[in-house]
């Protein structure tokens, strides 16, 4: 069986002046990276199109396959003659290293170029990097050069894009006066950081800027808030992010244009790619594929709270996928025996998928159609019993072929998609803005997790009570494991009556949302005992090799 960077190299990719030109794009309008890749300039200003959104049930730690479904539905649409584009977000490098090894679908139902897009990719998550630590370095500059703002507490962390858990806590300015003043700091990856979400929040350089003033770094001594605007240095940062605001044009293996810009994950960020994209992909076809991290508690919920909320996105329809392989690791199947049939592992776990059925439809009032993303070990049998399942919960169903056939998998999908948006959709959001933020914490805790309650720790509580004045109004983004609807995750299936901890809250003012992190999740991930990084090879002529 040939790998995804053999298909993917084997695809006779469209230079990408075609590619823009599907979309109605003029020479002008693009700036070329390469063959196969450029950066959109333009702003087109409305946005007609019809928005679908792929999320999913829970998944294992491999993945289910969502952006590969994303991929296929979208190629599906352009066999049928519709004007489609993908929404997608950006790989990072942490997890491309890490355990999956890229972020660019799988099979037939690929983005391309697959390395590049994995690799650096025109330099976007660099520079979203290179920002942040910019701010840190004028930060602890600004200190030790006699520290005018008399800033006492800084909160804002370095970042880089790699799974780099020794970097968590650490000490800074150390060895001598020389070398600044000392201090506890730290490190999150870079798609956790408020710079990436500021970045897929901005629709404007100038609203760019303005974000980037309000982020708060610090504190003085009399609990005084200090912003980047104090310290005039949102200019120098926007200078590094100007060509990074510019959404990425690349291409699946069948054609299809692929806008794919900003990375946050979905279990330590908001996990939606960027505003801009999403717009520009609706304004320039008639139906946009777009997706959001994880399960659908997580990634839809987010889409939904954060990113429609603060721009009045309206999805027409949502695809759940699921996989009997993450069905059977609902119902406590080991993960030896996960491929073997079970139906009776199959109707228990797929508590977890009608969990997320109902979230959809009645917490969020979407028109939702299931895809079964199937694998070569799905037996006939389990799918049927799959799709009998979805039929009583009363639900679209479609089996999703699409890293096997590309396109044409996923005619059968495609259609029911088409018929779902037939249906009138008017989204609803799970709280109001005018919920106090632990308001808000609980009203996601208990109505999309199925929490009883939600407790805080002292630091939480604290904090609590310092934010809800002045930054009630945000939504919150829930940082938690993507294993669960809880915090744990050993919880699986559809758990119910659990008590949500959460740790910590953090304000990200210039993204405007709060975060709220729960249990032991992690803003920057560490590397497995094996990981990716382990298998991956560079033959002398530069031909990549283990890049999965």
């Amino acid at each position: 069986m040939k790998s995804d960077i053999e298909i993917a190299r084997e695809a006779a990719l469209l230079p990408i002046a075609e590619v823009a030109e599907k979309l109605g794009l003029k020479e002008e309008d693009y700036d070329c990276y390469g063959k196969y890749k450029a950066k959109i300039k333009i702003r087109p200003a409305s946005s007609d199109g019809r928005l679908v959104l792929v999320t999913a049930m829970n998944p294992t730690p491999f993945g289910e396959g969502k952006t590969t479904v994303s991929i296929g539905l979208a190629d599906a649409f352009h066999k049928l003659g519709i004007k489609v584009c993908l929404a997608l977000r950006e790989p990072s490098l942490g997890p491309v290293f890490g355990i999956k090894g890229g972020a660019c679908g799988g099979g037939y139902s690929q983005i391309a170029p697959m390395e590049d897009i994995n690799l650096h990719f025109n330099g976007d998550l660099h520079a979203v990097t290179y920002a942040n630590d910019l701010l840190s370095a004028l930060i602890d500059n600004h200190i030790m050069q006699g520290n005018e703002l008399g800033i006492d507490k800084v909160v804002w962390t370095r970042c880089i894009d790699l799974n780099d858990r020794a970097l968590r806590v650490t000490d800074v300015a150390l060895g001598g006066v020389k070398n600044g003043v000392p201090r506890r700091d730290g490190f999150v990856i870079t798609a956790a950081s408020e710079m990436m979400a500021i970045l897929c929040l901005a629709d404007s350089l100038s609203d760019l800027k303005r974000r980037l003033g309000n982020i708060l770094i610090g504190y003085d001594k009399s609990g005084k808030e200090i912003t980047v605007s104090d310290l005039a240095c949102q200019d120098s940062l926007a200078i590094l992010l100007k060509d990074a605001l510019n959404p990425n044009l690349v291409q699946t293996l069948e054609g299809t244009p692929a806008i794919v810009h900003g990375g946050p994950f979905a279990n330590i960020a908001h996990g939606c790619n960027t505003v801009t994209a999403t717009r520009m992909a609706l304004a320039l076809s008639s139906v946009t594929v777009t997706e959001a991290g994880f399960g659908a508690e997580l990634g839809a919920e987010k889409f939904f709270d954060i990113k429609c909320r603060k721009t009045g996105l309206n999805p027409s329809a949502t695809v759940l996928v699921i996989t009997l392989r993450s069905i059977k690791h609902n119902a406590g199947v080991p993960a030896d025996k996960i491929t073997l049939p079970d139906e009776e592992a199959i109707k228990k776990g797929f508590a977890n998928v009608a969990r997320h059925i109902k979230n959809l439809r009645s917490e969020f009032s979407q028109n939702v159609v299931v895809a079964l993303n199937r694998f070569p070990t799905d037996t006939l049998e389990e799918i049927a019993l799959a799709e009998k399942l979805c039929k009583e919960e009363n639900v679209g169903f479609a089996v999703s072929e699409g890293f096997a056939k590309g396109g044409e998998g996923c005619i059968n999908l495609a259609e029911a998609v088409l018929s779902a948006m037939e249906k009138p959709s008017v989204l609803t959001l799970t709280y109001d803005d005018n919920y106090t933020i632990k308001q808000k914490i609980e009203a996601v805790a208990t109505k999309i997790y199925g929490a009883k309650a939600v407790t805080y720790s002292e630091n939480a509580e604290k904090t609590l009570a310092a934010l809800d004045e002045k930054y009630r109004s945000f939504p919150v983004c829930i940082a938690k494991t993507q294993y669960s609807f809880s915090a744990d995750p050993t919880l699986l299936g559809a758990p119910e009556n659990f008590d949500l901890n959460v740790e910590e809250i953090m304000v990200r003012a210039g993204a405007e949302f709060i975060v709220v992190r729960c249990g032991q999740m992690l803003l920057m991930p560490g590397l497995s005992k094996q990981p990716n990084a382990m298998k991956m090879t560079i033959d002398d002529d530069g031909t990549v090799n283990g890049l999965m």
